[in-house]
């Protein structure tokens, strides 16, 4: 019996397995498409481990009233923990004259985590991201899939073209509808005459 067995082990240690999850969590986050490609067994892993962070993101929008800076700051260090730091030596590698290295991916992350989709997923009670099959890869035939970011660019657009072609559609049906009406008074004049 696999009793309190909850997660895929992956081939790997504990420590890459978590690194390896921070990792594909920077990169779905920092995505421009708000996707990425990887195995199945990864993505439905990455599936719970993206949407706790998110859902820090989602209550340090929602908070209002007496202590909600304290707590945002709160929410924003415990998802920090979702990502690799910054560069915590930075401010020491760094000479008068030379330009400091950017910060790294981990905290660019955690920014957008907490400045956009935070808000974008803040009416949202679960439910952050999407696994579409992709079927098998041609080297060692590992099934991939896409893991996404629901409410992208693309689904908004995607549901803006089915409204138009919807209306579009209605509309002929109307004219479609108005021009027989006309055509049968039009026999109805003509006949009553």
């Amino acid at each position: 019996m696999r009793h309190l067995k909850a997660h895929r082990k992956l081939g790997r240690t504990t420590e890459h397995r978590i690194s390896m999850l921070r990792n594909l969590a920077t990169s779905l986050i920092n995505s421009r498409e708000d996707r990425i490609v990887t195995t199945l067994p990864k993505a439905k892993e990455l599936r719970p481990f993206i949407e706790k962070a998110i859902t820090l993101s989602r209550r340090a929008a929602a908070l209002e009233g007496n202590g909600s800076e304290a707590t945002g700051v709160h929410l924003r260090r415990q998802a920090a923990s979702f990502f690799h730091a910054g560069n915590y030596r930075r401010a020491i590698t760094t000479r008068r004259g030379q330009t400091p290295p950017p910060r790294t991916a981990g905290v660019a992350a955690l920014t957008r985590l907490f400045d956009e989709l935070g808000e974008r997923f803040k009416d949202r009670p679960g439910g952050y991201t999407r696994i579409i099959k992709m079927g098998r890869r041609s080297g060692d035939g590992a099934e991939l899939a896409i893991i996404e970011l629901v409410d992208n660019a693309r689904d908004k657009e995607a549901q803006n073209t089915a409204r138009k072609r919807a209306a579009k559609g209605s509309s002929k049906k109307k004219s479609a509808e108005t021009k027989s009406e006309s055509a049968t008074k039009d026999k109805e004049e003509g006949a009553g005459e």
